[in-house]
């Protein structure tokens, strides 16, 4: 596939030359800088043109101009418009944002620059390590490390990841943008998570791994992502990689997630006035069983999803995408971007996994952000009217709300959300074109027949300290041992138990209570330390005992997000 998208590359920069457009890398998903644009969005019930929230990960440049613009709009409570005035708190995370996109500042650059140089280029600022800013050229690098030791109850091994690595991104002339990083990985998870690596057959986010000195309770794993981004012409930006997307404003995405392992893939984003239309070309990896050195097949994705900003405070989305196999090659069929791609599906036979959906977001009355989404697909109407529970009524839908600054407390934010995914969502008749990627799903970590709440809680008392608190509960229906309920994505939907009575949780009904605190100092820019603790409840219907997880666990973190264990 990557010949193909070289190939169409290099025809649409023969159409299309490369003007001189400042050329952005992104900031990686998670990161803090996308609590803080969310804030500043809900704060000034606006939605920009510039960052469209429902895609990530943001463009640096974008983020920045975003916060800038962001932060000179307020309502004050007469309903005018006023200069803002952000709290401390706010103020001080703005900083760090601008801190760790440099490139984009422009002449307030010095005001970010480390006072006392030991040697040059390094540390230039708080936030690089090592930086290169000439003329055509800019460069930064910086370690990346996460160092995490706990303890599971009832369980006699110590719990650990060790993580050391590289990032570095950069700009050449400002026309091309690149980003890479490479990190080395040494894990050993709860026993609920070593579970799932024996069912998945991967580690969970991740792909390949090995046991780490023949101890099959640790995992050894390398990790490693990067691409490479231009722009045609002002509003088209392109973007060829191996990394991963999400799309949606939640916890959780029913369209396209980063809870899987990365993948090779190219992408078309075109902004203009009120829209953003992004088209994504995926190669994947079909489910697999990896039996010594062998050559993995390949599978493909197409998706695009147009988003509307249809008032200053509403957005709403439209999405569309289609997995198919065609025996280790892409069907170019997939490569116009604008034609629906149901209509091609339809063209070429209905081979494919065809899917659609609908997304909203809602600012108010500047604490609130009401979000959501639709995901259909299949369904025949006579059926969702008279036999809502027919196998092929396959939809799924998300609800949540964003509440900032929570009960006229400065820095006190709460999110609530609802997921709920019918029976063979996401399934299709052959064990290609299911909705997945490297033995995970391409979505909702719990693929379909389930039923999800979870809330959060995220409290900023001082400038470094942070305290995060998740609450989730899932009942998902799983498989007995000769009946497909349809919890199992993996599994072709021919093989279901019957057509009728599917309904949500059906079959062997698993249960959980999932809680987590935790405490974060954040010591200087992007250097943390972590304490948390977690307790988990899974009980199966069938059983007459609960996995009961009780697990502490302390660490250091530098450039790096912290390593969940939410499933």
């Amino acid at each position: 596939m990557l010949s193909y998208i070289k190939s169409l590359f290099k025809v649409i920069i023969f159409i299309l030359p490369i003007q001189s457009i400042a050329q952005s890398t992104f900031i990686p998903q998670g990161s803090k800088e996308y609590k803080l644009i969310d804030r500043l969005e809900i704060k000034a019930q606006k939605n920009s043109n510039t960052i469209f929230s429902n895609f990530k990960s943001y463009n640096r440049k974008d983020a920045v101009d975003e916060a800038l613009m962001l932060d000179s709009q307020k309502i004050d409570a007469k309903g005018q418009l006023v200069k803002s005035k952000l709290s401390s708190i706010d103020r001080h995370n703005l900083h760090s944002l601008f801190q760790n996109n440099l490139e984009w500042v422009g002449i307030k650059k010095e005001e970010y620059a480390s006072k006392h140089l030991l040697v040059k280029s390094i540390y230039v600022s708080p936030s690089n390590f090592y930086q290169v800013n000439k003329k055509d050229f800019f460069l930064v690098v910086n370690p990346v490390l996460n160092f995490q030791l706990g303890k599971e109850n009832s369980y006699d091994k110590k719990l650990y990841l060790n993580a050391r690595g590289l990032t570095f991104r950069g700009m050449i002339a400002n026309k091309i943008g690149f980003s890479s990083t490479l990190i080395d990985n040494q894990e050993r998870g709860p026993r609920f998570f070593q579970s799932q690596i024996k069912t998945l057959r991967a580690v969970p986010g991740m792909g390949f791994y090995k046991d780490f000195k023949e101890d099959v309770s640790a995992n050894d794993y390398f990790d490693a992502r990067g691409y490479m981004t231009f722009s045609a012409v002002k509003y088209i930006n392109f973007q060829l990689g191996y990394d991963k997307n999400f799309i949606g404003n939640g916890y959780r995405s029913l369209f396209l997630s980063d809870v899987g392992n990365s993948y090779l893939f190219a992408k078309i984003n075109t902004k203009i006035w009120k829209f953003n239309y992004q088209n994504l070309f995926m190669e994947l990896m079909p489910q697999f069983r990896k039996n010594g050195d062998s050559l993995l097949s390949r599978k493909y994705a197409v998706m695009h999803h147009l988003s509307f900003n249809i008032t200053d405070w509403a957005n709403i989305g439209l999405f569309e995408g289609v997995v198919f196999g065609r025996k280790n090659h892409f069907d170019f069929q997939y490569l116009n971007p604008i034609i629906f791609y149901r209509n091609i599906e339809s063209m070429v036979g209905s081979p494919d996994n065809a899917l659609a959906g609908l997304d909203f977001k809602l600012n108010a009355i500047h604490h609130f952000q009401f979000y959501g989404q639709f995901l259909l697909d299949e369904f025949i109407l006579s059926k969702i009217k008279n036999s809502p529970s027919y196998w092929a009524n396959k939809y799924g839908y998300q609800l949540g709300l964003k509440y900032i600054d929570a009960f006229g407390i400065k820095n006190l934010d709460i999110q609530t959300e609802m997921n709920r995914v019918r029976p063979f969502t996401y399934s299709h008749k052959d064990s290609i074109a299911n909705y997945t990627h490297y033995n995970q799903a391409l979505a909702h970590p719990l693929g379909a027949n389930f039923q999800e709440f979870i809330g959060i809680i995220n409290y900023q008392p001082f400038t470094k300290w942070n305290i995060y608190a998740k609450l989730m509960y899932y009942n998902k229906g799983l498989d007995t041992a000769n009946s497909n309920f349809g919890g199992d994505i993996f599994k072709i939907y021919t093989t279901r138990s019957t057509d009728y009575g599917n309904n949500l949780g059906n079959g062997n009904k698993a249960t959980c209570i999932d809680g987590m605190l935790l405490v974060t100092y954040e010591f200087k820019q992007n250097l943390y330390f972590d304490l948390s603790l977690q307790h988990r409840n899974y009980k199966l219907a069938s059983s007459l005992n609960t996995q009961k997880t009780t697990m502490y666990n302390a660490g250091v973190r530098l450039n790096l997000n912290r390593r969940n264990y939410d499933f």
